[in-house]
């Protein structure tokens, strides 16, 4: 730093201020530093910078895995957003894994982290005490199950995407329903029950069939048992596209038309819907909206100027209806 002063001529606090951007410079002056740090190629130590300003600038993000959309469209966004504000992003991934889960966790109230997001709740809410530890601010995002009070939560309302995917099938005049879900998502499902207490109708127990595993596979085997079990159902309930996407091709074994014979409407709306024949309905949901709602509290609790004091936000899905649905016959 005293290098690229000498050569700007400038002193060495006019540098930092041009680094850190808190005290204004004249352009004149800026220009000179910039060139000058240009000229000697010179990168900030940030160790050095972090034990001095005792920030940084770097967050952690939890997230169950990259290899879904729904995950690794919120890691992009958050990647984005913390770049705009000046931040790096450090991942972590769960892999649906408790012990996993547990070991992050741990290792992260000992790093130097300014916060943390925690998104989805998959493996992780037994080992949240872990956080009691921690200096810094922490925020829950995508949270479906029940979130402990002492944290922050912006999230998607995710009960009432199954609601909507419950009021279009009875709109559609369906009765005789199946439900495929995973065994996270049960709140899609009471959604989705909701939507046809009002009409008087009952979805039993008996007509929920739970996936293995959020997967293809998983969606396959769990329409080919949904079928078997209530062969006159005119309509399915995913709680997950890439189930649903398992479903239309157990449908296809089966010799029914997609959505002649059977309707299926889905729940996430990824890409893996879009690229479906026919192209699924699904209930879409504001991924993007919620991340930068949730960075934007933490960072706010980072920078002092908010608290982080606990409040749960929910954000509300909709509905797109495309090919796989359609008026009971």
């Amino acid at each position: 730093m005293q290098d690229v002063a000498d050569r700007a001529g400038v002193t060495k606090q006019t540098v930092s201020n041009v680094l850190s951007g808190r005290v204004a410079v004249r352009p004149a002056t800026e220009a000179r530093v910039r060139e000058a740090i240009s000229e000697l190629g010179y990168v900030p130590n940030l160790v050095a910078r972090s034990l001095a300003t005792g920030s940084t600038r770097t967050v952690g993000l939890f997230v169950p895995t990259v290899s879904t959309a729904f995950y690794a469209e919120l890691v992009e966004e958050a990647e984005d957003v913390l770049g705009e504000r000046g931040y790096r992003l450090l991942l972590c991934t769960t892999r649906r894994d408790g012990e996993r889960a547990r070991r992050h966790l741990a290792g992260l109230t000992s790093r130097s982290v300014d916060g943390l997001l925690i998104a989805g709740d998959e493996g992780l809410t037994d080992h949240l005490p872990l956080l009691s530890r921690t200096r810094f601010p922490v925020v829950l995002c995508a949270w479906e199950t029940q979130a402990p009070a002492r944290f922050p939560v912006v999230t998607i309302d995710y009960e009432h995407g199954g609601y909507l995917a419950g009021r279009h099938l009875r709109e559609l005049g369906h009765e005789n329903v199946a439900v495929l879900a995973s065994p996270a998502h049960m709140m899609r499902v009471s959604g989705f029950r909701r939507a046809f207490a009002e009409d008087g109708l009952d979805v039993p127990d008996s007509a929920v069939h739970l996936a293995a595993e959020p997967s293809f596979a998983g969606g396959i085997a769990a329409a080919h048992k949904a079928m078997k079990a209530h062969p006159a159902a005119t309509a399915l309930f995913a709680t997950h596209d890439v189930l649903a996407v398992g479903a239309l091709a157990a449908a296809r074994d089966k010799g029914r038309s997609i959505p002649a014979d059977l309707s299926v409407v889905a729940h996430d709306d990824t890409p893996e819907g879009l690229l479906a024949r026919p192209t699924l309905t699904s209930v879409a949901l504001p991924k993007r909206e919620m991340t930068r709602e949730a960075i934007g509290l933490l960072l706010g609790a980072v920078s002092g100027a908010q608290s982080a004091e606990p409040h749960r936000r929910l954000l509300l899905p909709r509905l797109i209806a495309r090919d796989s649905t359609a008026p009971l016959a």
